[in-house]
């Protein structure tokens, strides 16, 4: 990646990144985890309290990328067929024809996903594993790129359905969104109106330049150290006597592709160390399960602090 062909996209990724924090109150931290899942081509679940800026980070970021978007409302009575379409029957033409549901969109909103039936939240994660849906036999190819925002409240659970582990292992981030620091809070209470403001915005980045990006992040090198260090990690995982569930190898392909794409955020061609460390968390916790059904983000942390990079 040389500087010549990195400078534009460069200049395009630090510009939506300045206008995503301009209209949604979140820190760096959580703004590079958006980022990442983006240029990784990945999928990212979003945690948070109701009222702080979910759904609100979601269409930014729709806004900001001029690509096809759709929101997806999940609800206990919403049916497979209203995610992914359906065959209908055309009298004039005597057939049926495939009419595309919402999920065909290059970036989804799918808001309280544990809302919905277990059947219906299959449909999801088959197109979110294969980028295709199955309808009556025939395999339907999803929009390039494609990206599911899933959102989900953590604590309400009136009408509400557990996401099992082979559904989160789907998302390549879980980000949780917390509170903004008392600056931004107070600086969002004077200023304008998020949703004002959201309408004045223009896209950052086309599907094509997306499309480029997200093949050259794919490109960027892990050399053996560091991919040595992704394993020793997980693999602490899997000794750990507090897990039921350690890390598989696809956790730690995800955790290596969204470092990936922290390494492009950041300008380079190669991955580092540093990058795995900061995105751990965001990958690795939502897919290990704790014997006592607790968080496992703490002990994703602990690994991380007693594992030697060893390079």
């Amino acid at each position: 990646m040389t500087t010549t062909a990195t400078e534009p996209i460069q200049t395009r990724v630090r510009e939506l990144g300045e206008r995503l924090g301009r209209i949604v109150a979140i820190s760096d931290e959580t703004l590079e985890s958006v980022l990442v899942a983006l240029f990784a081509g990945g999928h990212a679940l979003i945690e948070g309290v109701p009222g702080i800026g979910k759904t609100l980070l979601a269409r930014t970021l729709a806004r900001c990328v001029d690509c096809e978007f759709r929101r997806i409302q999940f609800t206990n009575d919403l049916m497979p067929s209203d995610v992914v379409g359906a065959q209908v029957w055309r009298a004039g033409s005597g057939v049926f024809e495939f009419v595309p549901g919402p999920l065909f969109a290059n970036i989804v909103l799918a808001d309280e996903i544990n809302r919905t039936s277990p059947r219906t939240l299959s449909c999801l994660l088959e197109a979110m594993e294969n980028g295709l849906v199955t309808v009556e036999g025939h395999a339907h190819q999803l929009a390039d790129p494609f990206l599911v925002l899933a959102t989900r409240n953590p604590i309400e659970f009136h009408g509400t359905f557990p996401v099992p582990e082979a559904a989160l292992d789907r998302f390549l981030l879980r980000i949780e969104l917390g509170y903004p620091s008392a600056d931004r809070e107070l600086a969002l209470y004077r200023g304008e109106s998020p949703e004002s403001l959201l309408g004045l915005l223009e896209p950052v980045i086309d599907r094509a330049t997306l499309r480029r990006a997200i093949d050259r992040t794919r490109r960027i090198g892990v050399a053996e150290p560091v991919a040595r260090y992704a394993l020793r990690v997980v693999e602490a995982t899997r000794r750990d006597d507090t897990l039921l569930l350690g890390a598989s190898p696809r956790a730690a392909m995800s955790w290596l592709a969204a470092a990936r794409a922290r390494a492009f955020l950041h300008g380079r061609d190669f991955v580092l160390p540093d990058d795995l460390k900061r995105l751990a968390v965001a990958v690795l916790a939502h897919r290990l399960v704790r014997k006592d059904g607790g968080p496992s983000a703490e002990t994703v942390e602990q690994t991380i602090a007693r594992e030697p990079v060893g390079l």
